[in-house]
């Protein structure tokens, strides 16, 4: 959840596996696919985006040391989905398909 708010998380038309492009901060015009989704906070990592980079000394479980680049979780409003028809950012629509609710390209009007 957001800080600061009551009740349930926002609902979020962009899921795991979707390409999309930053439109806003220091990643403006990447493109990447979402690797996870934080629903409560509203945030999503997207590979190649908003790199970190980590020090981190070798432990017991991790072995690896150095300096080890991470992405870090993105705002989802600073990102839209990219159309794999029109290959465009666009926003969300919805429509029935088979009796479900489909999302759907606002641009072309095809089904994500």
């Amino acid at each position: 959840m957001i800080k600061g708010s009551v009740g349930k998380p926002p609902r979020m038309s962009v899921r795991r596996q979707d390409t999309v492009e930053v439109i806003s901060g220091k990643d403006r015009g990447k493109r990447g696919e979402v690797l996870r989704v934080e629903r409560e906070r509203a945030r999503l990592v997207v590979s190649g985006v908003n790199i970190a980079h980590k020090h981190q000394k070798p432990t017991a479980r991790v072995m690896q040391s150095g300096i080890i680049e991470q992405e870090n979780p993105i705002a989802v409003s600073n990102v839209m989905v990219v159309c794999r028809h029109c290959k465009k950012p666009t926003r969300v629509g919805h429509m029935m398909q088979d009796g479900r609710r489909a999302r759907r390209c606002v641009r072309c009007g095809q089904a994500l």
